[in-house]
C-alpha cells in the first residue's frame, strides 16, 4: 500500500485488553510492515494498543482473524482480541447480534457469539479449543498449558505486590523458554481468581489477557484436583472481570499424541484429563475510530 493511505483504525478494548483493528477484506491494508504495526500501537509515538488486528475474508467462514503483538509481530491466539473482532465484525453487519458464528483464526475456528449489546458495549462468548495435555513442576504451584498461546501459570500469595513486570520478564526470557511463554499470576480470593500477567510481544503487564484467564482457570481446577464436569471461574483482572466455562473429562487410556510448546525438563507432562467446551465470556467494548496515517 502506499505509505501516504490513511488508515481508517478502530478500537477496542476486552476488560482494559486494547486493540486496533483494521476491516480488510478487500486487502488494502495487506502489506502494513511490522515496523508500521509496532508504530501505531506505540503508547507514546502512536495511537497505542496492546495489537492490532486485521478483519479478512475467508472462503469457508464469515472472517478471517489475523492478529499481530504489539511489537509488530505475527501473534498466537488472542482470546479478549477473538471476543473484539466478534463485536467488529457485528458493528460492520458480518455476524447478527444473539445468533452463533464461527470465524478463522491462527489456531483454527473459532465460534462467538454477541450475547448482548447496549450501545457500542457487547457482552460476547468465545469458544476455545479443547485442552488435551499440560505441564506442571512437582515442587511448585507452577503449570505449563497452551490454551491457543503458550501460558506459565504460577500460583501466589499478595499478587498484588507482585513485580509482574521484573519477575514475568524473568521467566518469558529465560532458557526454559527459547520461543518465550506469557507468564500469569493467580491468586484465589474469595469468589474470584485474580489473575495479572505479563504478555510476550507486548513486553509489559496488560490489564488483562484473555488465553492467560482460560489457562488460569484451568490450572487452578488442576492444582484443586476438581472432579469431572462442568465448570465455571470468575477471574478478576486490572480491567475488569471475565468468566471461563469448561468441562472437565477423563482422558482415554491411550490418549493421541498432541503438540506442545516446549515443555522443560524439570516439568512432567500429563493428559490424564481432557478440557472441553472451553468459553470465555466478557464485555468487549468499541472505544473510538479515526484515520492515521501508517507511519505516525
Amino acid at each position: 500500500m502506499k505509505k501516504t493511505q490513511k488508515l481508517h483504525i478502530y478500537k477496542y478494548q476486552g476488560a482494559g485488553n486494547d486493540f486496533l483493528l483494521l476491516d480488510n477484506r478487500k486487502g488494502i491494508y495487506s502489506h502494513l510492515d511490522y515496523k508500521q504495526i509496532a508504530r501505531l500501537c506505540d503508547r507514546r509515538f502512536g495511537v497505542g494498543a496492546d495489537g492490532l488486528m486485521l478483519l479478512e475474508d475467508h472462503a469457508e467462514y464469515p472472517f478471517c482473524m489475523r492478529f499481530f503483538n504489539s511489537d509488530g509481530m505475527p501473534g498466537s491466539m488472542c482470546g479478549n482480541g477473538g471476543r473484539c473482532i466478534s463485536a467488529f465484525a457485528l458493528k460492520l453487519g458480518i455476524v447478527q447480534e444473539n445468533t452463533p458464528f464461527s470465524f478463522w483464526s491462527s489456531d483454527g475456528a473459532h465460534q462467538a457469539s454477541v450475547i448482548s449489546r447496549h450501545d457500542e458495549q457487547c457482552m460476547v462468548r468465545l469458544q476455545m479449543r479443547d485442552l488435551e495435555c499440560y505441564a506442571f513442576n512437582k515442587n511448585s504451584d507452577v503449570f505449563l498449558l497452551d490454551t491457543g498461546s503458550p501460558h506459565y501459570v504460577m500460583f501466589r500469595k499478595d499478587i498484588q505486590n507482585i513485580d509482574v513486570v521484573s519477575e514475568g520478564r524473568k521467566i518469558r526470557f529465560s532458557e526454559d523458554f527459547p520461543l518465550g511463554v506469557n507468564v500469569d499470576f493467580a491468586e484465589r480470593e474469595g469468589e474470584l481468581l485474580t489473575v495479572r500477567t505479563y504478555e510476550r510481544g507486548v513486553e509489559d503487564e496488560t490489564f488483562s489477557c484473555g488465553t492467560g484467564a482460560v489457562a488460569s482457570a484451568i490450572a487452578e481446577s488442576l492444582r484443586e484436583y476438581t472432579l469431572p464436569g462442568k465448570h465455571r471461574t470468575d477471574i478478576s483482572t486490572k480491567g475488569g472481570q471475565l468468566q471461563v466455562d469448561f468441562e472437565i473429562v477423563i482422558a482415554p487410556k491411550n490418549p493421541p499424541e498432541t503438540n506442545f510448546f516446549a515443555c522443560p525438563p524439570h516439568f512432567s507432562l500429563y493428559r490424564h484429563r481432557v478440557f472441553k467446551n472451553i468459553f470465555l465470556e466478557g464485555f468487549a467494548t468499541f472505544v473510538f475510530e479515526a484515520e492515521v496515517q501508517p507511519d505516525l
